[in-house]
């Protein structure tokens, strides 16, 4: 027997967009970079303990003040990019299973459903003035999760701690957060924003960086075996600056050179490797990097005991502002450490063989993160990264998923004349296999073949020497950010189209015209589109003259002008619309 598949679009055409894609964006990690594994499934959490242990992960949960009712598909939904911007839709939640969180922690994840952009293009010059990293996301990492600073938001005030946010000794997340972080080492503010503070654990496994995960415990930790590779990159920051993981180049612009961990510059303030002893000076001055951002000196709580050494990012010393006893010269970074204040380094990696400046994930040598984890308390670059309403300029489409997902056949296995297909899918969704021997007539083999997270699959008996199978997506459940009925924007008949490549669902409003139309409400028998037909639920006429009519684009659906016809279960006679649609390849 010989198989042929026939992906949701045509062969050809998938051929010249892949390279066309391969092309514009290769040399840009920040456009291929991310970690759309997931994308086609809902995001799930362990919302306790117990459920963590018994392994029962939820896609919907709440806590009566935080809900997410429908499920929520996983992370970087959306990528385009400009000559100049990269731009990503993403609902901030993890592909691995989130949680669970410490017992009493109030906050639960939920869809954020985030338009974000950051700058293209490398620097040109770097800005003298660093500008200081705020609250809430200074990036986002490459499976569209939320990257915070290492500040928990509390600060010191002069005489007691506040939740302002604004003063010069910060929090440390890590130290003062850390138990409620769940195994990934993230969690949530009250706005249901996951995100992580320090090393993103559970996300360095997924991409196969030095980390092992126990699923009996449900767990991660850093592997204890010999580091065989550079880190992966896992995320941006504003400054369009990559982050990687602990791991690089020995020598940093060497990739011969053999791969460790990458050594933070900064201390804690116990007196070691010249540093001062808070417990004798009592937090009287900022550290010499803090004075120089914030442009003063500011004391701190002298109550060592109430509020001890390390509570404070400004607990640190950065090593270049020490001298090293044993050469009474100031410690030197590439000979004493890696990173530099904003933790990280110019070098080169796997995407960027020529150089570029890259943030690093800090911890010890035994995994656990240390300070300043991600970033330091500034930027490197300009940041110009933010949230953004909408995409406003001409971009390329550099992926789709969710909802949008193009599904893709693998290669079918053949056992004893039962042909087995998998197709990659979007979870909820329910997807038609046909077949053919001639390309002239087609069998309907399966309908509603349900996906079973981000797969699906059909096993088939068949006699036939040649046969040649497809795939289309028939149904869609509904899920957060949109209806899997109506699946998207509304175009218009007459006069509307679309191009079949780059949608899935797609409702029109049709406009009757000709007799008096029937009063709203009125029952419909059908409408199609072309060779396509909406029936029952896919049907709306809630105001008299407009029918809202939704249908599933099917990659081999003809293109050209389509005629719309409209047929009320009890006349007029059909409303007919000869070329009122059109699909476009």
């Amino acid at each position: 027997m010989k198989l042929d598949l026939i992906p949701i679009i045509n062969q050809a055409v998938v051929c010249g967009a892949l390279c066309a894609t391969l092309t514009s964006s290769a040399a840009d990690p920040r456009t291929n970079s991310w970690f759309t594994a997931f994308s086609g499934k809902y995001a799930r959490s362990f919302t306790n303990a117990a459920a963590q242990t018994a392994g029962n992960a939820a896609t919907t949960w709440g806590n009566g003040s935080q809900t997410q009712a429908a499920p929520a598909y996983c992370g970087v939904q959306e990528v385009y990019s400009s000559a100049n911007w990269v731009y990503f839709r993403t609902t901030g939640l993890a592909g691995q299973t989130m949680g669970a969180w410490a017992a009493g922690f109030p906050n639960l994840p939920a869809n954020q459903k985030v338009l974000y952009r950051i700058p293209r293009t490398n620097l040109i010059t770097v800005p003298v003035t660093k500008s200081l990293t705020g609250l809430g996301a200074i990036g986002y990492f490459v499976d569209g999760v939320a990257m915070f600073d290492s500040r928990d938001g509390f600060v010191w005030t002069g005489s007691a701690e506040s939740g302002s946010g604004t003063g010069y000794w910060n929090r440390d997340a890590f130290v003062n957060e850390g138990a409620t972080f769940d195994p990934s080492y993230a969690h949530q503010e009250q706005t249901g924003t996951y995100h992580y503070h320090a090393n993103p654990i559970a996300l360095r496994y997924l991409m196969g960086d030095h980390v092992n995960y126990n699923a009996a415990a449900r767990t991660y930790a850093e592997a204890t075996n010999g580091v065989a590779k550079h880190s992966p990159l896992l995320g941006w920051v504003r400054d369009g600056f990559p982050v990687y993981g602990p791991y690089g180049y020995f020598i940093s612009n060497n990739a011969a050179s053999g791969v460790r961990r990458m050594i933070s510059g900064y201390v804690l303030r116990n007196g070691q490797l010249g540093t001062d002893n808070l417990t004798n000076t009592l937090r009287t001055n900022l550290p010499a990097w803090a004075q120089r951002l914030y442009g003063l000196n500011s004391a701190g709580p002298a109550d060592i005991s109430t509020y001890p050494i390390g509570r404070y990012m400004e607990d640190k010393s950065f090593l270049a502002d020490l001298t090293n006893s044993a050469t009474g010269q100031k410690f030197v970074q590439g000979v004493d450490f890696d990173l530099d204040e904003n933790n990280g380094r110019w070098c080169v990696t796997p995407e960027f063989p020529n150089g570029t400046y890259a943030y690093f994930v800090s911890m010890t040598s035994n995994g656990i993160p240390t300070f300043p984890y991600n970033i330091g308390r500034a930027f490197y670059g300009f940041p110009t990264g933010a949230v953004v309403s909408a995409v406003t300029e001409t971009v390329v489409t550099n992926f789709l998923g969710g909802p949008n997902l193009t599904p893709w056949l693998d290669a079918p296995k053949v056992n004893s004349g039962s042909v087995t297909l998998t197709w990659s899918a979007a979870e909820g969704g329910t997807y038609m296999v046909q077949s053919t021997t001639n390309f002239s007539a087609w069998t309907i083999n399966s309908t509603n073949v349900a996906a079973v997270l981000n797969t699906a699959s059909f096993t088939t008996n068949t006699l036939d020497n040649w046969r040649f199978y497809r795939v289309a997506r028939t149904g869609l459940a509904n899920y957060d950010g949109g209806s899997g009925a109506s699946g998207g924007a509304t175009y218009p008949v007459p006069g509307g189209s679309v191009s079949r490549a780059s949608v899935t669902n797609i409702t029109l409003s049709i406009t009757l015209s000709g007799p008096p139309s029937p009063p709203a409400g009125a029952p419909i028998t059908s409408v199609t589109l072309g060779s396509l037909t909406a029936t029952g639920a896919a049907i709306s006429y809630l105001t008299q003259g407009t029918v809202l009519a939704t249908f599933n684009l099917q990659s081999f659906s003809a293109t050209g002008p389509q005629t719309v016809v409209v047929t009320f279960q009890n006349g007029p006679p059909p409303y007919t619309f000869n070329g009122g649609f059109t699909i476009n390849p």
